[in-house]
């Protein structure tokens, strides 16, 4: 059986990112955030467009490195990515030429631990509940199976975080609430923490122990909101609960006033 996860806690301290632009003007993505998520939690990140919601989730991956300040995985500074911080994005980015079953299994390749962890693969795509569909090349599936097949090839390197870029976005409505379950099965039997970008909020609710609201750029963290609704089986929310929908109201006038209103309550 694939183990649960028991570590994966993420500190962001006093991050700032810059950018220069084609026309040689310093951009500033992110000012002063300032973060701390647990082991085993699920984080949505929510804000305007170009806010930099995508560029903190790739300082946490490792995939570029903050002007200012620091990041930590399990108090170890991020310096360049790691299986331990896997990434799945809105395309599911799978190889064409290979069926799911060599996608899947390329990390551990290109690790040279294959060998070692044959098993693994089949577990993953079982877990992703692809079985039957090994030696399928990615044409072959639907936008959701393909990206059960992208969640797969970043799970079987048992990675501590489980960073997600809109993963659903591209997914029809029903598909997309599919996949989200899906999502929060793996979560559960996982336990990996994983953090979110999404730009629907019925989405960040569903999913989130904890949503963070980010301004418009500079991106610093405006509000931070705990989603206190009880699961169910599934361990999804009921989407037409009162709590759910006036925890969803909170969230977009949040959104509405973010970076123009000192007033909104907030905790950090």
């Amino acid at each position: 059986m694939v183990e649960n996860v028991k570590t994966g806690a993420i500190s962001a301290k006093n991050v700032r990112k810059e950018f220069t632009d084609p026309n040689g003007d310093t951009v500033v993505a992110l000012e002063r955030v300032d973060v701390d998520i647990k082991p085993g939690e699920f984080i949505c990140l929510i804000g305007p467009s170009g806010c930099g919601k995508s560029t903190l989730l790739r300082l946490i991956a490792g995939l570029t490195e903050p002007t200012e300040g620091n990041l930590y995985l399990d108090g170890t500074e991020i310096k360049k990515p790691s299986y331990e911080r896997g990434l799945v994005f809105q395309d599911p980015t799978l190889f064409p030429w290979l069926n799911i079953y060599e996608n899947v299994a390329f990390g551990l390749k290109t690790r040279h631990v294959f060998k070692d962890k044959k098993k693994d693969v089949e577990e993953f795509i079982k877990l992703v509940k692809l079985e039957g569909f090994e030696k399928s090349l990615p044409h072959h599936l639907s936008g959701g199976m393909a990206q059960r097949a992208g969640l797969a090839r970043a799970l079987v390197n048992h990675p501590k975080v489980l960073l997600l870029d809109e993963p659903f976005g591209a997914l029809d409505a029903f598909t997309r609430m599919n996949m989200q379950d899906e999502l929060l099965r793996i979560w559960k039997e996982r336990g990996t923490t994983m953090i979110m970008v999404t730009h629907d909020v019925d989405e960040a609710v569903y999913l989130s122990d904890r949503i963070f609201v980010m301004t418009p750029r500079p991106a610093k963290i405006e509000a931070i909101v705990n989603v206190e609704i009880g699961r169910n089986e599934t361990y999804g929310r009921k989407r037409d609960s009162g709590d759910f929908l006036n925890l969803r109201s909170k969230i977009l006038r949040i959104l509405d006033y973010t970076g123009k209103a000192a007033e909104i309550e907030y905790t950090i």
